[in-house]
């Protein structure tokens, strides 16, 4: 049977590649590529520290190619059906967006948000400095937690079997489990809202 050493090998003899194809990744994905990258620096495939400068490397560009993308689409395709789309999912979970733009492109990091929202700023013309810094405060606090939650998903994994197949497939149950409490974060984050609204 193939061990975790057959997938180490193959990662440390393409690390270069490994490391640009993580850059890539993160522009277009973001979080099952960095609980994988943080799978793999576990394994002693990738180095902590370079994983971490790529992902936070892509993630920037991600941040200005948004807000980039929102403003072309303000000049271009001002007021179509996918505009409008986008602004009720922007305003069903943060109904905030316009008093508090700051706290919802933080937010918006964690809970599976963060393409519509940086597109919506940049539609909106959110002021640039406000939304720089909201979203690279959040940025410096999102890839190195989901960086080590990758890391310990790879520890509890290898605890219970070395054998590739069966460290894959708890390495895939722990990233379901993931994805479905960030998706109950994101629908308990909209309930707080409503009950906010309601208060207010």
């Amino acid at each position: 049977m193939h061990t975790i050493t057959l997938l180490t090998n193959l990662i440390e003899h393409h690390q270069l590649l490994v490391y640009v194809l993580i850059f890539l990744i993160v522009i277009f994905e973001g979080e099952i590529i960095l609980i994988s990258a943080g799978i793999l620096v576990h394994l002693g495939a990738l180095n902590f520290f370079l994983a971490l400068i790529f992902i936070l490397l892509g993630a920037f560009c991600k941040t200005f190619l948004g807000y980039y993308i929102g403003e072309l689409m303000h000049n271009k395709w001002h007021q179509t059906k996918f505009m409008k789309y986008i602004e009720k999912r922007v305003y069903n979970i943060m109904p905030h967006f316009n008093q508090k733009p700051f706290w919802s492109i933080f937010i918006s990091k964690f809970i599976i948000m963060n393409h519509i929202v940086m597109i919506y700023s940049g539609y909106t013309k959110v002021n640039y400095k406000k939304y720089l810094e909201a979203e690279i405060i959040s940025t410096l606090v999102w890839a190195p937690l989901l960086l080590s939650l990758g890391y310990f998903f790879a520890y509890a994994a290898l605890r219970v079997s070395h054998e590739i197949w069966r460290f894959s497939l708890i390495v895939l149950l722990l990233v379901i489990l993931f994805v479905v409490f960030d998706k109950l974060v994101s629908w308990l984050y909209e309930l707080f809202e409503e009950f906010y609204d309601n208060i207010e």
